[in-house]
């Protein structure tokens, strides 16, 4: 079975040449390299290299330099930035980057506007519906805010980060991880939202193999259906939670899904939306 994860960071230590903006949970550095090593360990094929926003801020240069060593495993996604005045051309230069397929958007940002009608936000997820750009929109946190954005751009393919949930970056882990999930399933109403199941292990209140995720796991891929989930894994933020082949076998080895459909989580779904799958597969 081909195994896509949705979402992996890489990054380099911090030096010089390309200095860290902030600290990121996980190891000092997650090479290119270390990243393959990871999936092969794990049976993974591909995966969603997303560019690090907390080390590199909207500088995807270290993400690109791993997908041009190994782009027969990676597709890219870079954060965008929707304060800056030229973020529409700067969205239409990445579209034309090798190995893209699509960029990211977190509303939690720090000082990035709480108001959905905000022109720079809008602007994001027009032009990506013009440009047939799906948006990985991260709205844990600001629910409310991010289900009005969905509702006002229908025409925009948005995949939605996290299962829509806080996740935490290191223990304790939150009493009630799960406690919005109502409110993030009313997005199954939007016929143009798809959702990433990444770091549900992380939210287990449980041990390995983590069984207290399936109930709101499965609520979830019966409300948007399993043409519209996509399993993950969310590294390196999961590492002080488990191993990235513990992030993957609870998935890979779970009977609570038919062949087929699990086909379609850890892969099917991925490279449908994103119109990617590794040259390996």
């Amino acid at each position: 079975m081909l195994i896509l994860d949705a979402q992996v960071h890489t990054y380099e230590r911090d030096h010089p040449g390309r200095p860290w903006h902030g600290v990121l949970a996980g190891p000092a550095e997650v090479t290119g390299e270390q990243m393959v090593a990871a999936m092969d360990q794990a049976g993974v094929d591909g995966a969603i290299l997303v560019s690090a926003l907390t080390m590199y801020r909207y500088d995807p240069s270290y993400a690109i330099g791993v997908h041009q060593r190994y782009p027969d495993r990676f597709a890219l996604i870079k954060p965008v930035d929707p304060t800056d005045p030229g973020i529409v051309d700067n969205i239409v230069a990445w579209k034309k980057t090798p190995g893209t397929v699509g960029i990211r958007m977190l509303l939690v940002r720090a000082g990035l506007a709480a108001d959905p009608a905000d022109p720079g936000i809008n602007r994001v997820l027009e032009t990506a519906a013009r440009l047939s750009l799906p948006v990985n929109l991260h709205i844990a946190g600001r629910l409310d805010q991010g289900i009005e954005l969905i509702r006002r751009h229908p025409d925009t393919q948005i995949i939605v980060d996290h299962l829509g949930l806080v996740q935490p970056m290191g223990p304790p882990k939150p009493a009630e991880p799960w406690a919005e999930l109502d409110k993030v399933l009313t997005l199954a109403a939007l016929p143009n939202v798809a959702m990433k199941i990444t770091g549900a292990c992380t939210l287990s209140l449980q041990p390995y193999p983590y069984p207290d995720i399936w109930g709101p796991v499965c609520r979830m891929i019966d409300a948007f259906g399993i043409d519209r989930c996509m399993w993950g894994t969310d590294w390196t933020r999961a590492v002080d939670f488990l191993t990235y082949k513990q992030g993957v076998d609870p998935f890979r080895e779970t009977t609570r899904f038919s062949a087929s459909d699990k086909a379609k989580l850890m892969a099917g779904t991925l490279s449908r939306i994103y119109g990617w799958a590794p040259a390996r597969s």
